[in-house]
């Protein structure tokens, strides 16, 4: 079972004090989630003004420093549109990387997905299907990459009545297409904790860091990206270790 840290997200710096920005921080945050029980980390780097940015050299530093200090650590780059704003102008940026990831998320909700699929893949670059409803794991099933992606990222979006089942309803969409790749469930901001619950019961991988959430399941602040990969390791532990009742963890 994968721990995915997301190290930083769309967060800025004011929205936490130790939110991982410049290659430097990113990759000793690394680190310190790799130590914690995380398999591999998901980015979004930053120019120089703080702001997301695909631009290949900034992406380049953030890969190499993480590399640097966490050799073997699988290494993950956002493509979200909303950094650029345009899928041409995505797909210029994403073209000039040198310095590759292991692998990118790509927004199945987004326009240009099938270039940027086929772009990422030329270059040697895994996929993870990002699909946050109903109507993109129907465009993924549809799409000619459903054999070539490393898995699937099951995304419930905040303000979901019922964030659980929404995760489900995109699972059957999947399952009923007969699609078996490894899936990664999560959520954000207060839906964190229980999607990553219902994750772990079903055997699904998990993501889970800053850029989703900044509370430990207690609701305490977490103080840094590697609490909460430990907290998160301490519930797969107790998943494995406990017997389960109606779909969640017994207590203790």
């Amino acid at each position: 079972m994968l721990i995915k840290a997301c190290l930083n997200g769309s967060r800025r710096a004011e929205d936490h004090a130790a939110l991982p920005l410049s290659p430097t921080a990113l990759a000793e945050d690394a680190l310190e989630c790799q130590q914690a029980g995380a398999g591999a980390v998901h980015i979004h780097p930053r120019s120089t003004d703080g702001d997301e940015t695909l631009e290949p050299d900034a992406c380049a530093a953030a890969v190499e420093a993480i590399r640097d200090l966490c050799p073997g650590l699988p290494i993950g780059l956002t493509t979200g549109l909303w950094i650029c704003g345009d899928s041409a102008r995505r797909m210029r940026l994403v073209d000039r990387w040198t310095i590759l990831p292991d692998f990118c998320s790509v927004n199945f909700s987004e326009d240009g997905t099938d270039e940027l699929c086929k772009l990422l893949l030329d270059k040697g670059i895994a996929i993870e299907a990002g699909l946050s409803s109903v109507a993109d794991a129907r465009a993924f099933v549809d799409s000619d990459f459903v054999e070539r992606c490393l898995r699937v990222l099951v995304e419930v979006e905040p303000g979901s009545n019922d964030s659980i089942r929404a995760a489900a309803v995109i699972g059957r969409v999947l399952e009923g297409s007969g699609i078996r790749l490894p899936r990664l469930q999560h959520g954000h901001d207060a839906d964190v904790w229980p999607v990553l619950e219902d994750a772990l019961v079903h055997g699904y991988d998990v993501r889970i860091g800053l850029e989703d959430t900044l509370l430990l399941p207690d609701g305490s602040r977490a103080p840094r990206n590697a609490a909460l990969v430990a907290s998160a390791a301490r519930l797969a532990s107790a998943v494995q270790l406990s017997p389960r009742e109606e779909g969640r963890v017994r207590p203790k």
